[in-house]
């Protein structure tokens, strides 16, 4: 059985989270206060008390959600070392904590990106209001009808039967009246700050790249698959910055990640961080495919009973 390690992307985010596994563990704990030095403000408060309307925002959200899905991933390496992985991925910025965990940022740097990232796509949401908008059960014929006739774009393939559009308000409001039209199943606007994944995002694009400039990137130590390509990342560490900048404005394609993951022999999918939204995913996917969720100390014990 090959495992995959898979991290959590924006959304997953709550109150609470990362509280008991920074109680166990004094490492994971100095993780918390770490983040904070570098950050200048106290994450472990955020992860642990919120508010949820601080957490909701980009520039918090984006390295809070690394934060506590590193901790899980460093707790589980821990007590579990023996446990090897064939590969990692992640959902958007949880893209950037699989790159992490297989050694091609440093968790210093990836910190300092992921809060530059969100910062940079927050402004661009405030700049150009936009939004998004989840298609359940449309055909690709349907799918393509509904972008056509409203402007918007495919943020993410999340799996066959479940994308998500961008686009402007307009452009929103006109996909869901377009999916009634067609007679789709669902078509459910989503409480984002704007249109992720998109065109609407080339400002936070332009942004990063200059940020990237100093950051050092390694090859891989696992394949670590791409979003953007459904494929593993080249081990050239400029291929790899290039298309976490295109990341930033293409489509996620989750769905071809999953299948991927499967072509490489991976049956078991283990998630880290903030909620279950990715194993949910990988089992509309694939129900025979295994998953296991490690954001709490019981999941933690329960992960390392079944794998350790």
């Amino acid at each position: 059985m090959g495992n995959i390690c898979i991290f959590a992307g924006q959304g997953a985010q709550y109150p609470g989270m990362g509280r008991d596994l920074a109680g166990c563990d004094g490492a994971v704990a100095g993780l918390f206060e770490k983040a904070g030095s570098v950050l200048g403000y106290d994450i472990a408060s955020l992860c642990f008390e919120g508010p949820a309307e601080a957490l909701v925002k980009s520039d918090v959200c984006q390295p809070a959600t690394f934060l506590v899905s590193y901790a899980a991933w460093t707790l589980f390496r821990k007590k579990a070392p023996a446990v090897a992985f064939d590969a990692a991925a992640g959902l958007s910025l949880g893209e950037w904590t699989a790159l992490c965990a297989a050694g091609v940022l440093d968790f210093e740097s990836t910190l300092q990106v992921l809060s530059a990232r969100g910062r940079f796509m927050q402004e661009a949401c405030e700049a150009q209001p936009s939004g998004m908008i989840a298609i359940v059960g449309a055909s690709p014929e349907q799918l393509s009808a509904i972008c056509e006739k409203s402007g918007c774009t495919v943020a993410n393939v999340n799996s066959a039967s479940q994308q998500v559009l961008s686009g402007s308000k307009d452009a929103v409001a006109a996909a869901a009246a377009a999916a009634k039209e067609l007679g789709v199943k669902r078509a459910i606007p989503l409480a984002t700050a704007g249109a992720f994944h998109s065109p609407f995002m080339a400002p936070a694009r332009e942004k990063l790249a200059g940020v990237l400039e100093s950051v050092k990137f390694s090859t891989p130590s696992i394949p670590v698959l791409s979003n953007v390509t459904g494929k593993p990342h080249p081990s050239d560490p400029g291929a790899i910055k290039a298309s976490m900048l295109e990341q930033v404005t293409g489509t996620t394609n989750w769905a071809a990640d999953v299948e991927t993951a499967k072509a490489m022999g991976c049956t078991r999918f283990v998630e880290f961080g903030p909620g279950k939204t990715l194993s949910g995913l990988v089992k509309k996917i694939d129900a025979s495919l295994e998953t296991l969720n490690i954001q709490d100390v019981p999941g933690l014990e329960a992960a390392v009973a079944a794998m350790g």
